[in-house]
């Protein structure tokens, strides 16, 4: 009979900082991720200045900075005028004063190469979870289906971390509030030249919106789209696509030529809820599990991450004595619920501010809002932005049983 102190579904940020944490805690742990590796693109690829100084905390900084990655110091709006500031990261406290854009994958097998030095714990590759195991109301582990065959899994602790579309909170019934969305995002990639803007920019239109991440020799590109019309607008075609994108942000009409076919077009359907409960007996959801965060601002992959750093603090030492009620794990979404519903709450303003409907639209409405005048107007407020995208409300710090010196972790 198979059995682990913590079962983790999923492989992402948060089940892999959780997995690594709770491991140095001397914590048996299993994290089982479904996919035969990391290499999916696409994802979230932000990691914020608060998630840097965890890296430096776990000792992780050196095998960081070994990983390709570009430093972005500005984040700006692109207007006629050109481009505005609106978060200058160098006013940031703390060694950190940027965010890095790195491919997931990366950032994963470093975690995954990490947390493997660790005795207590194990990574189950193409091994996916397919339901929960019970003893009456408690859960008591998981069903997976793996490459040997399927099995069961018992464990003291069940921590949903399998993202948006959780099927571990599906089976625990966990109450939901799903906020309304008025967007979709397509992904796509367009070459980036060594005279382009640096940093993060955006270029906001009626109704839409460009959103251009640098990503070394290409920008990894978000084109924002009405809600629910992604199979219509691609019987279109890619022309009316190439023009879509063109005519809000013009400097791009010879790059689209590189996006051959809408089969280079990626989309994600954009979710904004949250748990009303993050909890059951014996299962615990954190991340995207617990509240799907939208694109805007990028800081889903924080909020994940400051999850699993909360979690393993609060319940690191009553998984050791093997004392984790509901009561317990209770804590975890007093700690996190209020940077949640913070960053939620900007997420929704924002959405309603520029992603209105067109008959919203007014002849003002096309002047820049008044807090980005304010911003140029005042640059020490470009400050304000930059902590909260890059460092976020409530940030965690590494506890004491997870930090080491800094070192060079050998990749796999």
């Amino acid at each position: 009979m198979e059995r682990t102190t913590v079962a983790i579904a999923g492989g992402g940020p948060a089940g892999m900082v959780l997995g690594l944490l709770l491991a140095r805690a001397g914590v048996d742990v299993t994290v089982l991720e479904k996919h035969a590796d990391f290499l999916r693109d696409f994802r979230g690829d932000t990691v914020h200045a608060s998630t840097l100084t965890l890296l430096d905390e776990l000792g992780l900084g050196p095998s960081f900075a070994e990983v390709p990655h570009q430093l972005v110091e500005r984040m700006a709006i692109l207007l006629d005028s050109g481009p505005q500031t609106v978060a200058d990261l160098t006013r940031l406290p703390g060694p950190h004063k940027h965010i890095a854009f790195v491919p997931q994958w990366d950032f994963l097998d470093l975690m995954a190469d990490a947390a493997r030095r660790e005795p207590s714990f194990t990574l189950r590759m193409s091994t996916e979870v397919t339901g929960l195991a019970r003893t009456g109301s408690k859960m008591t582990g998981v069903h997976y289906r793996g490459p040997d065959g399927a099995g069961t899994l018992n464990a003291d602790l069940v921590v949903a971390a399998d993202g948006r579309g959780s099927l571990v909170r599906a089976e625990a019934g966990l109450p939901v509030h799903r906020f309304g969305v008025p967007m979709d995002v397509w992904w796509f990639r367009l070459p980036r030249g060594t005279e382009d803007v640096g940093g993060g920019l955006g270029r906001f239109g009626p109704d839409t919106a460009v959103v251009l991440i640098p990503r070394g020799d290409y920008f990894q590109t978000a084109f924002l789209i009405r809600k629910g019309t992604d199979a219509r607008l691609r019987t279109e075609g890619i022309e009316a696509f190439r023009a879509r994108v063109a005519k809000l942000v013009p400097w791009l009409a010879e790059r689209l030529e590189t996006v051959e076919s809408l089969d280079d077009v990626k989309l994600l359907d954009v979710k904004l809820d949250r748990l009303r409960r993050w909890h059951a007996d014996g299962v615990l959801c954190i991340g995207d599990a617990a509240h799907a965060m939208s694109p805007i601002g990028g800081v889903g992959i924080n909020l994940a991450v400051q999850d699993a750093v909360a979690t393993a603090a609060i319940l690191a030492a009553p998984l050791r004595r093997g004392t984790v009620t509901p009561s317990v794990l209770a804590k975890v979404r007093r700690r996190r619920l209020f940077p949640t519903v913070v960053t939620q709450t900007f997420q929704r303003l924002v959405q309603g501010r520029f992603l209105s409907p067109p008959g919203d639209k007014t002849p003002e409405s096309t002047r820049p809002p008044l807090p980005l005048r304010l911003l140029q107007r005042f640059p020490v407020l470009q400050g304000v932005p930059a902590y909260l995208v890059a460092i976020g409300l409530r940030p965690e710090h590494a506890p004491a049983f997870a930090r080491r010196a800094p070192e060079r972790i050998p990749r796999t």
